[in-house]
C-alpha cells in the first residue's frame, strides 16, 4: 500500500486517496464496500495487481468512515449523495476526465449514482454486488447501538454477519459504520431507479449464493447496455475475492 494522499471533500473531511501505475495510462477507480476499505476490498483480493498488469493506472480512496478516511459519527454525514460527491471530487482532484469505475456494494450503489452524474467522464463500470432497497437496511441499529452501549451481544443473522465484516477490517470504527446506516435510512435513498438506468456499458456482478442477485439481474436487464455475470459459488461477503470476478470485469473494461 501507498502512504494516503489526502484530500478535502465540500464538507470538510478530509478522504485518504491511492494512486498506482504510470500517470498516463487509462484509469480505473475503484470504490469499495460498507467496513470495508481499498486495501481490503481491491488490493488484498488481486484487484490493483490485475488491473496494473492490464495497463491501467488505478485510483482508490476510502469512503468516508472508513479506511484512513475521517469518520464522523453523525448520520446526517452519510447520504448517498455526499458519497457520490467524494468520488467525484476524488476525480476532479487528480484532473481525471475519462475513467472506468469498479465499485462493489454499497460502493457499487454509489457508482449507480456517479456513473449518471458524470456520464461523459465514465465511459464503461463493473457494479458488483448492487444492493437492493435502502442500503445496509437489514442492520438491526438497536443491536448495535446495544453492543456498542452495553456490549449486548448481537442476535441477529445478518447483523452478526456486518458486525464479523467490521470486526475483520483493523481500524474500523462501529461508531461510525453504525452513522453510516443511520444516513442512509434518513436520505430515504430507495433502490436504484429502473426508469433511470446508466446509459453506458454497465457489467453487473453478484454472487451466486447471494440473496441480492435478483435484483441486479434485473437492474442489467434494464440497463440498455447492461449485461450480467453470476459469481459462482460466492455470497455478498466473499464475492470481491473471486478470480472469475477479476477476470471477467477486467476483460470487460478492455472492451
Amino acid at each position: 500500500m501507498p502512504d494516503p494522499q489526502y484530500i478535502m471533500v465540500g464538507d470538510g473531511l478530509r478522504i485518504a486517496t491511492y494512486s498506482w501505475g504510470d500517470d498516463a495510462a487509462p484509469v480505473v477507480v475503484v470504490v469499495h464496500g460498507f467496513a470495508s476499505s481499498t486495501k481490503d476490498n481491491w488490493v488484498a483480493t488481486g484487484w490493483v495487481r490485475d488491473l496494473l498488469r492490464a495497463g491501467y493506472r488505478v485510483i482508490g480512496l476510502d469512503q468516508r468512515g472508513h479506511g484512513a478516511s475521517d469518520k464522523p459519527h453523525g448520520a446526517g454525514d452519510y447520504s448517498i449523495r455526499q458519497l457520490a460527491g467524494d468520488v467525484e471530487s476524488v476525480l476532479d482532484t487528480y484532473l481525471v476526465d475519462d475513467a472506468r469505475y469498479v465499485g462493489y456494494s454499497l460502493g457499487a450503489r454509489v457508482g449507480w449514482e456517479v456513473v449518471q452524474d458524470i456520464p461523459v467522464r465514465i465511459p464503461r463500470a463493473v457494479l458488483g454486488g448492487v444492493p437492493d432497497g435502502i442500503p445496509l437496511a437489514r442492520l438491526d441499529m438497536d443491536q448495535v447501538t446495544a453492543l456498542i452501549e452495553h456490549g449486548t451481544p448481537v442476535t441477529d443473522p445478518v447483523t452478526q454477519n456486518y458486525i464479523r465484516l467490521t470486526e475483520r477490517v483493523t481500524g474500523n470504527d462501529l461508531r461510525a459504520l453504525l452513522a453510516i446506516a443511520g444516513g442512509m435510512r434518513e436520505s430515504h435513498t430507495v433502490d436504484p431507479d429502473p426508469a433511470h438506468a446508466p446509459q453506458q456499458p454497465v457489467l453487473f456482478a453478484t454472487g451466486s449464493l447471494d440473496g441480492i442477485i435478483e435484483v441486479s439481474r434485473a437492474l442489467a436487464a434494464v440497463t440498455p447496455q447492461g449485461r450480467f455475470l453470476e459469481i459462482p459459488d460466492r455470497h455478498h461477503f466473499n464475492a470481491p475475492g473471486s478470480r472469475v470476478f477479476r477476470q471477467a470485469a477486467i476483460e470487460f473494461l478492455g472492451e
